[in-house]
């Protein structure tokens, strides 16, 4: 892991504007790159209006980008930011976290509690649509923790052994789902409705099993691709939750508790091979290892505002100890069926 909580930013180059500057946390890393006013005052979202080829550039290069010391403080100038770099912000649908509506499309990052970390993943990794791009608004700062880690998932992909790569390829990845009162979110809450036929329709479009167990309990099963090609470069990525939702992922104290009362097919979230067969667990062991190897730290300040290429870059969330709120936005759909997405 890669922590830059120590770490001085270096310059690295003034822009012709002379309007900001870009700075490294850590150069080994190049993750995030930081974007800081030259000027004070600076407004965030007026600036980036005017600068969206620049913006563009950077986050395609880089993945991440963490902008501070603009001026930003309301959550509808975090909005507006969103919308003049991505378009409007997008509804959060087939949830699988909790989380707050603060605005139009605008939540609270996930309301887990605060002694649990988050686990590296890539947002909605496991629909059929989800956001290229995702941002994230610290407004107000842990007294310990509470970061939001990142890691580069084209340096993943590299290293991922080629004998996983081709057997996820060839049998892709069946991600089940238990949805109830029970335990977890209900379905709900999940899918934002409490109509049955909104749900199953919402599924069929998706390519998504449906099961009714009870009125209170809905069971989900899709099989997915685990590499993408970027929509904009092409590159194969390795996008999924096949980590994330699998049962092995989650805290040991948790993870008992849960194997203690369900069968594996009937956990909240979990993750097979596409024909059902499990994945082995030294696979899982090293694709965890792989993403914390490319894990990247650093700390909140009050009015951050980090930008994700969401295909380039996981993110996950550090366990804290006070106060803390990160605000979180997603923009420009990518659809799974999408020829240029598809791979191979």
């Amino acid at each position: 892991m890669k922590s830059l909580r120590s770490i001085k930013p270096k310059l690295l180059k003034l822009s012709e504007e002379k309007l900001v500057r870009t700075t490294f946390l850590d150069e080994a890393s190049a993750l995030p790159l930081v974007v800081e006013p030259c000027v004070e005052g600076l407004e965030l979202h007026l600036w980036a209006t005017a600068h969206q080829e620049f913006i563009n550039s950077e986050l395609s290069r880089y993945g991440a980008l963490l902008f501070r010391g603009f001026r930003i403080s309301q959550i509808s100038e975090f909005q507006e930011f969103a919308t003049n770099t991505s378009g409007p912000p997008l509804s959060y649908t087939e949830r699988s976290s909790p989380r707050s509506q603060v605005a139009e499309n605008i939540y609270t990052s996930t309301d887990y509690p605060a002694n649990q970390s988050i686990f590296l993943h890539n947002e909605n990794s496991y629909q059929h649509v989800w956001p290229q791009r995702i941002f994230f608004f610290s407004t107000v700062v842990a007294e310990q923790g509470g970061e939001t880690p990142i890691a580069s998932i084209r340096k993943l992909s590299a290293t991922i052994p080629i004998e996983i790569r081709e057997k996820f390829a060839r049998l892709k990845i069946l991600y089940v789902r238990n949805l109830n009162e029970e335990i977890g979110m209900p379905w709900q809450t999940v899918f934002q409705t409490t109509d049955h036929s909104v749900v199953e329709d919402y599924c069929r479009r998706a390519g998504t099993k449906v099961a009714w167990r009870d009125e209170s309990h809905l069971s989900l099963s899709q099989v997915r691709a685990a590499v993408y090609r970027h929509p904009s470069s092409g590159e194969p990525l390795w996008f999924n939750h096949a980590t994330f939702f699998h049962i092995s992922t989650l805290d040991p104290t948790l993870r008992s508790m849960l194997l203690s009362e369900f069968t594996e097919d009937s956990l909240p979230a979990n993750t097979f091979y596409g024909d059902g067969s499990p994945i082995e667990a030294d696979v899982l062991e090293t694709l965890r290892s792989l993403y914390l190897d490319e894990k990247v730290v650093f700390s909140w300040q009050k009015n951050d505002v980090l930008m994700l290429d969401n295909m380039l870059v996981a993110h996950g969330r550090e366990p804290y100890t006070g106060n803390r709120r990160v605000l979180v936005g997603m923009a420009q759909p990518v659809h799974s069926h999408d020829p240029k997405v598809a791979f191979p």
